[in-house]
């Protein structure tokens, strides 16, 4: 019987993030020996990165780096929380920011391409998709820019890292206002800045499903263009940012605390793990 302890397979896991089972096999193998079972859970590791690819990464982390007129968001996915959680995964998620802070990357194609002392993310996600045994993706990378630009990390479980990040760009001096503004994107998720942001072909998506809703209900055809525009304007309310009810004040929009704040809103980004 392999020479090692509870602890042993406990500081294993912290160490590499590895599952229970692939540690225990691993420290067998080793005879107890930590270092050669690292080894082992990374050759193994290897050889199950394309019978992985097809699994699902519906957990992970959100993380974010702002300097002065710039900002980047990132989301690193993996397949369960006791992993997102993990010291190796959080150090992959921080290093993978790092680079997408340093070579500007604003596309995930361009961030995996991008080189690290000779290495591509790419070969840095698969080595630890490798040694933790579960599928790990970088699924997205924003960046925004504006005069100032504040960010919001928000975590959805006190036990797991962010599962939400926000970017936000404004212009004017109100710190507090800016942070409640990317507060309130947090938790509403508006889709677009402005009116203008939305697609037409959305707007006429909601239309044609607002007429069909209202003629399914029997409203009289004399009041359906009523109706239809204004089923059409809750929706753009609902997700529009800057009509958006504020959450601190909600007798106002998000565009009028902005206003009344000396701050103009400019831009956005919001991701949610797995969303």
């Amino acid at each position: 019987m392999a020479n090692y302890t509870a602890a042993d397979i406990k500081a294993l896991r912290e160490r590499t993030g590895a599952g229970m089972l692939d540690v225990k096999k691993a420290l067998d193998e080793a005879d107890g020996d930590q270092a050669k079972a690292v080894e082992i859970l990374r050759i193994k590791g290897l050889k199950g990165v394309t019978k992985r690819e097809g699994r699902s990464a519906t957990n992970g982390l959100v993380t974010a780096h702002t300097a002065g007129e710039s900002g980047t968001l990132v989301e690193v996915a993996c397949e369960t929380d006791f992993v997102a959680k993990s010291e190796p995964f959080i150090a992959l998620a921080d290093k993978v920011l790092a680079i997408a802070v340093a070579t500007e990357a604003n596309t995930v194609d361009a961030l995996l391409k991008a080189d690290l002392d000779g290495r591509s993310v790419q070969e840095i996600v698969d080595e630890a998709n490798a040694t933790i045994g579960e599928k790990i993706e970088v699924r997205r990378v924003a960046r925004v820019h504006g005069e100032t630009v504040v960010s919001y990390l928000h975590k959805t479980s006190p036990d797991l890292p962010a599962q939400i990040g926000v970017l936000l760009a404004v212009t004017g001096d109100h710190e507090q206002a800016a942070r409640d503004i990317a507060m309130h994107i947090a938790a509403f998720s508006p889709t677009a800045l402005t009116r203008a942001e939305i697609p037409e072909a959305v707007i006429a998506k909601e239309r044609e499903l607002a007429e069909a809703t209202a003629r399914e209900e029997g409203k009289p055809e004399r009041a359906l263009p009523k109706i239809i525009e204004g089923r059409v304007n809750g929706f753009l309310k609902d997700n529009v940012l800057l009509e958006q009810p504020h959450a601190k004040e909600p007798k106002k929009t998000v565009g009028k605390v902005a206003e009344e704040a000396g701050i103009s809103v400019t831009g956005f980004a919001r991701f949610k793990v797995g969303v």
